[in-house]
């Protein structure tokens, strides 16, 4: 697609969708809840919106990743392995959403949003310090990594998330901890996904590459606030987010009637 396609108006608009993407995605997860429907509403085509949103996501979760290592808040040497099964299974996710009907995907955004905003909302662990790890490292690296990978390279929004929940329940990680570590296998997934849409075309270059100077600048500022963040207003930010984005969504879809 050409430039002439997108006003300055829209790209700017986007821009400042993928700021505040970046920091929640940093944050809590789930920026794709919001970076997708924008891409979306604004008339991308459902391929091309997920491609390019990998593009733009990759910018967000590199930086976030970075600021994690380099501040030594996460160890390589504790997720490099974590990383490779995660990019397998959203490379095969990826493959495979080439294949279905994209008018699925419509049914996944509210289904995801209304999940982690319930649990967000219910646990009480999500508040607490380390708790018991209940998979052993290698069942957790080999078979609920890729598995959301594999949703992630399907779909994505809420990727983050589900990482983040996925550390507290199967690892025994506080709320901070998981959400730190879910950022590099979150790049990760991002990557993969980012490779198959690249070879099947599927990319808005002006709009990704305006998306990824405000994921860069959400990312950075959502690093440094991370550790400063209590967990129980962290809980508080993704509960808003995807009930906010489950009402514009469903309104969008014209599942509000009103008489």
């Amino acid at each position: 697609m050409e430039l002439a396609n997108y006003s300055i108006e829209l790209l700017a608009l986007l821009f400042l969708v993928s700021v505040v993407a970046g920091l929640l995605d940093t944050l809590a997860g789930g920026g794709g809840l919001i970076s997708i429907p924008a891409l979306i509403l604004s008339g991308v085509p459902p391929l091309a919106a997920l491609g390019t949103n990998k593009l733009q996501g990759c910018m967000g979760t590199a930086t976030a990743s970075y600021m994690m290592l380099k501040n030594k808040r996460i160890r390589w040497d504790n997720v490099k392995y974590l990383m490779l099964t995660a990019f397998v299974g959203a490379a095969l996710g990826t493959i495979a959403v080439q294949f279905i009907n994209t008018d699925v995907l419509a049914f996944v955004i509210p289904i995801v949003l209304l999940f982690i905003a319930i649990y967000f909302l219910i646990s009480p662990k999500l508040i607490k310090t380390q708790g018991v790890a209940k998979l052993t490292n290698t069942k957790y690296k080999n078979i609920v990594v890729p598995f959301i990978g594999f949703y992630d390279g399907m779909f994505g929004p809420g990727t983050g998330s589900f990482f983040a929940l996925s550390g507290i329940l199967c690892r025994g990680h506080d709320l901070i901890t998981s959400t730190a570590i879910a950022k590099p296998l979150n790049f990760a997934t991002n990557i993969a996904s980012l490779i198959v849409f690249l070879v099947a075309g599927h990319i808005v270059w002006v709009v990704g590459l305006s998306m990824m100077l405000g994921q860069f600048i959400g990312a950075w500022f959502g690093a440094h606030c991370l550790f400063k963040i209590k967990p129980a207003y962290l809980r508080i930010i993704v509960v808003l987010m995807c009930s906010a984005m489950l009402l514009k969504y469903a309104d969008s879809m014209g599942w509000f009637v009103f008489a």
